[in-house]
């Protein structure tokens, strides 16, 4: 049997893919959209691709009919800043997506789906609290609310078709290739830039905080959570989040700075970003610390080496 990622050559579900064939697995099956996949172009002898767009009932059928997965890693999705941009393309990748993902595992008897949930999936009347995985969720963004759908319809597929579904809510991921608008984005921008010479205008206060985890640590929490017994799950539905220090954006900056003296970073905040991740909450995931186990390999100066030292490796990947 195999396992199938969708969304395999985006940042988590490129790393997932990278991951799971260094410890074994089956047969991956890489499924996503975009055609351009050239952070997984030197697999592409070790893996199968598929092209395959999640909003097209046929294409999931005929994917998950062919390889049989065990398992899915549902990751494949629009992002927040497109959704809102396009609400009913939206609609047809994220919302119409997980309902293909899902009634094809149930038709062919897939054992477990993993869930990319967010923490874009809360919303209102929790700014400057502390948010955990016991928060009342009510999004405001289409993206938002496009997960917290999976989030439900996972959870039915659970009581009523005995589906081991379980799923993470992600705080922003950065790492190397990352281009959707975002603070995650701009941090990742900053980092890739300074590496390849060229300067970066941060588009944000310097003292901004905001819940950043590596993308190799999401990808990490995704396969920690599926190896999880099934009778050990509880809460279904996780936030994961870093090693707990949220540190400003000026701290990021300094960061960089220690490892490339040169590097030319400048700030022009833009009003209306700065307030919307100023009034961020913090992100609690005590639950899945305390339930599975769950704990990053990467704090804050690990996941900055490692984040350089992977583009100077690899840069036909990312730049």
């Amino acid at each position: 049997m195999s396992v199938m990622v969708t969304g395999a050559t985006g940042l988590i579900g490129a790393g997932l893919v990278r991951m799971l064939l260094g410890r074994e697995e089956e047969e991956i099956v890489a499924f996503h959209k975009n055609p351009a996949r050239k952070n997984l172009d030197d697999l592409k002898d070790r893996i199968s691709i598929v092209i395959g767009d999640l909003g097209i009932f046929s294409n999931v059928l005929e994917a998950v009919g062919k390889y049989r997965p065990r398992m899915i890693f549902h990751l494949g999705a629009m992002l927040t800043a497109l959704t809102d941009a396009d609400p009913p393309a939206a609609f047809h990748s994220n919302v119409a997506g997980t309902f293909h993902v899902l009634e094809a595992a149930r038709f062919f008897q897939v054992e477990k789906i993993l869930f990319a949930s967010s923490i874009g999936s809360y919303g209102l009347d929790v700014k400057g609290d502390r948010v955990d995985d016991h928060t009342i969720q009510r999004p405001v963004s289409m993206y938002g609310t496009s997960k917290l759908f999976g989030e439900s319809l996972g959870r039915y597929y659970r009581e009523k078709y005995g589906l081991d579904f379980r799923c993470l809510r992600y705080p922003g991921i950065f790492g190397p290739g990352f281009r959707t608008p975002s603070l995650a984005q701009i941090f990742s921008n900053m980092v890739e830039n300074s590496v390849m010479g060229r300067s970066s205008t941060l588009r944000m206060a310097p003292d901004v905080k905001h819940s950043l985890l590596y993308y190799k640590d999401a990808a990490l929490a995704a396969i920690r959570l599926a190896e999880v017994s099934e009778a050990d799950i509880k809460g279904v539905c996780y936030l994961v989040n870093a090693d707990g220090s949220v540190p400003t954006v000026q701290e990021r900056v300094d960061m960089l700075k220690a490892r490339i003296p040169e590097a030319e970073v400048t700030f022009d905040p833009d009003p209306e970003l700065t307030q919307a991740y100023s009034s961020l909450p913090t992100f609690d995931d005590h639950v899945a610390r305390e339930e599975w186990g769950w704990k990053p390999e990467y704090d804050k100066e690990q996941s900055m080496d490692d984040f350089i030292a992977e583009i100077g490796r690899y840069p036909e990947r990312y730049v």
